[in-house]
Formats: C-alpha cells, sequence, structure tokens
C-alpha cells in the first residue's frame, strides 16, 4: 500500500513545488522552497513507514501553498478515494468545480473524478446523473458512457445498458455487439422465468443478431425448446454451442443427456461424446460416457472405460466414481478402508474452486456469465486440473 501511495504522492508533491517555484509571491522565494522541500520530504518519510494520516495532512498543505495546482487537487482526491476516505475525495472535487476560472478541460476532469467518487460511494442516482451530463456535453463522453453502463449493469436496468452501449459503439466506432447480446440475453432470462417464453425468445433473436455464435443465447433456447419438449432442437443447440466452445461441457452434459434420454437416443449420445472426447479433456466428459456405458453395456465395461480413461486423465473426481462403483463389491474391513479414502477425496473436492476467470484470476464454485469481481462477460472457464475439472 506504501509504494501505491508513494507512486501518487510523488507526482503530486513535484506539481506542487513547481507551482511554488513559479508563482509563490513575495521576496523571499528560496525560503518558500525550502520550506516546501522539507515538507516534501517529511511526506515522503510518513508514507515510507506507513504513517498514512501524517502523509495526507503533509500534502494537504503542499496543495494549499497555492490554489492553482489542479493536479495536486485531483491527485489528492484520488488518494483519498483509494484509501476509503470517499468523503473526503467527494468534498474536495465539489470544491475543486465549484472553483471559478477553470478551464472546461480542467472542469471536466473533476467531473469525471468526482462521478468515480459517487461510484465507490454507492450513490448511484449521483453518479448516473453526472455522467449522463458529461455524455450530454460531449466531454470525455467514452470514459463517461462506460461508466453509465456499469451503473445499468448493477441496477439490471438491461435496455438503459443496451442504449449506453449503442451510444458507445458510435462514440468511439468499435463494435459492443459481444456484450450487448449479453444484456438481451439478460432480458430473455427475465421473461423465460415469468413465463413470457414468447417474448424471451424475441430477446434471444436479437441476441444472435448481435452475436451469431453467442453460446449463452444457444444454451436459453435450448433451455426454452426443452421447457416446450422440443428435444431435438435442444440437442441441436447444445451440441451447437459445444462445436463452438469446449468449455461449456460441464454445463451442457447435464442438460443434453436429459434431452438424449427423453428421445431415447443413447446410441446417438456415445458417438457425439466419444467425438468430443477426442478435443475434451475433462472428466465431465469421461463421468458422462461412463453412465452411457453402464445403461448400453453394462458395470463391467463401464468400469474398464473409466479406468482407461484414468490412467489418460487422472483426478480425483474420476477415482472417486471408480470407488463408489468398487465399493458395492466390497465387504468388511476393505470396505472401511475404500470408505474413508472416498470422505477423504470428497472433503478435497469440497474446497476446490472449479471455475476461474481469466481476466482477473476469481475463483468459484459455480459457474457465472458475468464475473462478479471483474464485471467482465463471458470470461468464467472451468479450471482443468486433478483436483478440478
Amino acid at each position: 500500500m506504501s509504494w501505491m501511495l508513494l507512486s501518487l504522492a510523488v507526482p503530486l508533491a513535484f506539481a506542487a513545488g513547481w507551482w511554488c517555484a513559479r508563482r509563490w509571491p513575495g521576496p523571499s522565494p528560496v525560503t518558500r522552497s525550502e520550506a516546501l522541500s522539507s515538507d516534501y520530504f517529511r511526506g515522503l518519510n510518513y508514507l515510507l513507514n506507513e504513517e498514512q494520516d501524517k502523509a495526507i495532512e503533509v500534502f494537504l498543505r503542499l496543495a494549499e501553498y497555492n490554489r492553482d495546482a489542479v493536479e495536486t487537487h485531483l491527485a489528492l482526491g484520488s488518494l483519498f478515494r483509494r484509501r476509503g476516505e470517499v468523503d473526503r475525495a467527494i468534498r474536495l472535487h465539489q470544491h475543486l468545480v465549484s472553483r471559478p476560472g477553470l478551464s472546461n478541460e480542467v472542469k471536466t476532469l473533476g467531473l469525471m473524478e468526482l462521478g468515480d467518487d459517487y461510484m465507490r460511494a454507492g450513490l448511484l442516482d449521483r453518479a448516473e446523473s453526472l455522467f449522463s451530463d458529461l455524455v450530454a456535453l460531449q466531454a470525455h463522453a467514452p470514459t463517461a458512457l462506460r461508466q453509465l453502463i456499469g451503473i445499468y449493469q448493477h441496477e439490471r436496468d438491461w435496455n438503459k445498458a443496451i442504449e449506453q452501449a449503442r451510444l458507445l459503439e458510435r462514440a468511439t466506432g468499435e463494435s459492443e455487439a459481444i456484450l450487448i447480446a449479453q444484456f438481451y440475453c439478460e432480458l430473455a432470462d427475465q421473461y423465460r422465468l415469468q413465463g413470457h417464453i414468447e417474448t424471451a425468445r424475441g430477446y434471444i433473436r436479437q441476441a444472435f443478431e448481435n452475436d451469431p455464435n453467442c453460446i449463452r443465447a444457444l444454451l436459453a433456447s435450448a433451455v426454452m425448446d426443452a421447457s416446450e419438449q422440443k428435444y431435438t432442437a435442444a440437442i441441436r443447440d447444445y451440441q451447437q454451442a459445444l462445436s463452438v466452445d469446449l468449455a461449456f461441457v460441464p454445463q451442457v452434459l447435464p442438460p443434453l443427456q436429459s434431452a438424449y434420454a427423453h428421445v431415447d437416443s443413447q446410441a446417438e449420445a456415445a458417438r457425439f461424446y466419444d467425438g468430443l472426447l477426442e478435443r475434451y479433456q475433462g472428466i465431465s466428459l469421461v463421468l458422462a460416457r461412463v453412465e452411457l456405458y453402464r445403461q448400453m453395456e453394462g458395470e463391467a465395461e463401464a468400469q474398464q472405460f473409466l479406468t482407461r480413461q484414468l490412467r489418460a486423465r487422472p483426478t480425483v473426481r474420476g477415482l472417486m466414481a471408480l470407488i463408489d462403483a468398487t465399493m458395492e463389491r466390497l465387504d468388511g474391513e476393505i470396505l472401511a478402508n475404500f470408505t474413508i479414502l472416498h470422505d477423504l477425496m470428497r472433503k478435497l473436492l469440497e474446497g476446490q474452486m472449479m471455475y476461474r476467470c481469466t481476466r482477473c484470476g476469481f475463483g468459484a464454485k459455480a459457474h457465472h456469465w458475468q464475473c462478479p469481481s471483474c464485471k467482465s462477460w463471458s470470461t468464467i472457464r472451468p479450471i482443468l486440473g486433478v483436483a478440478n475439472e
């Protein structure tokens, strides 16, 4: 933390020093410069010793040496916000933007910082109003639009999020189609859960218009097909989703197996799974294929297949499945020992993260379409490893 504060304080202090050297009135600039230098080094010393409150007071005095040092005030406000003193940051930035004689550029910078303060403080209505005004003035519009999109995502106002994403496309010339497709999928989920299937399908079509390979839209379409007993269509959607991205095997397999069972297509399922096994190394697919072996060819064939697969791709979950199948034929002390081993592996898996965000590294036990940490979309992926997928 002290190094982060130091990185902010150094330019802050130098900015104050530069302004003081050039603009300090009076007959003894050397004396003023020496005082500034003394304060500067004392502030750095406080930072290095992690006496942050004392450092803040020093840099406040540096800012007061010249009230026109806008960069110093901006840096100081950012320092307050990073330390969690959002109220102080808000007061400082409000004071800055209310001062007369500021250029439009400087005032806009102050307003952007104030908006960040409001966001950190959870004052989303104030932040929304401020960023909307900046967009209307076409001042830092892309940054303000991204902040507005973040606000509407937090409030789950997906229509407004789509509107701002469209404006961001026009402001930057860059496509936001993949993000917009996610917002339409959110709307589709809302209406599907309320029983408005046709409205939900309309939003799914709009998601596909923005992102023809949208995995989430394919899975949502499959869920609705299955709910209407259109299992062949659901199977087609699930298969297409896996042709686009194999990382979704753990999510797709359970409902896909159910759809195959409803149309009594175990043989088709076996062929499809065998094709995937050549390209996907996770254990979920192996366990699904084991279940098909059990249904179609018996327990002995299922265990032989699982044993062969575990030699090639050993995992704790696979070993647990093999132990489960083996324990049915055991008794006495051997059964007790296997039970202990099984319980130990179960406890090991209970503490394991099964998914990780490729953007920020956030770990999760369940899949999320939006990372709870960095708020990125479609970045949560299964972790491939001995104790994971």
